[in-house]
């Protein structure tokens, strides 16, 4: 049986675009970015700022981008960076806004120290109906593929 598979992902600086590149090259899984209405600052500082004020507020940014045929997927991977320990806003407001019950949910993110914080315990709390596989973190761009390779098999993927 062969997988139907999505890569959804929010990247602000590249790095985990670069990730869900590899991962769609590794899986023959379709790429999909999110792209919130209004683009986080380019400046460090101010990106910082704003995402944690939305995080601790809870607040879900309207996406730009919607995804029309979630349904013809079996597996859906979130790839996210991490921010404060925790999912960037767009990929909270992705789960919130699109039903992923009885799919295969498979997280991923890139960090700059903190590894994968929180993350998947949260995707796991958005996905309670959902089957939530294992994470994997990668420091920055540094991503190597032998361990994406380790990953997809540990997971079944591959």
């Amino acid at each position: 049986m062969s997988r139907k598979i999505l890569i959804v992902y929010y990247s602000h600086s590249s790095n985990t675009r670069k990730l869900a590149k590899l991962i769609s090259a590794k899986t023959a899984g379709m790429l999909y970015e999110l792209e919130p209405e209004r683009a986080y600052p380019g400046d460090y500082t101010a990106v910082v700022d704003q995402a944690k004020k939305e995080i601790e507020a809870g607040y879900h940014p309207p996406l730009k981008t919607k995804i029309k045929n979630i349904a013809d997927f079996d597996s859906v991977f979130v790839g996210t960076p991490n921010w404060w320990s925790t999912m960037a806003p767009p990929i909270a407001t992705f789960l919130a806004e699109y039903d992923l019950a009885s799919k295969t949910v498979i997280p991923f993110c890139t960090h700059g120290g903190g590894g994968s914080g929180y993350i998947e315990k949260n995707v796991k709390l958005a996905c309670k109906k959902s089957t939530v596989l294992s994470m994997f973190s990668s420091y920055g761009s540094s991503v190597k593929d032998s361990d994406v390779e380790a990953w997809l098999k540990k997971n079944g993927i591959k």
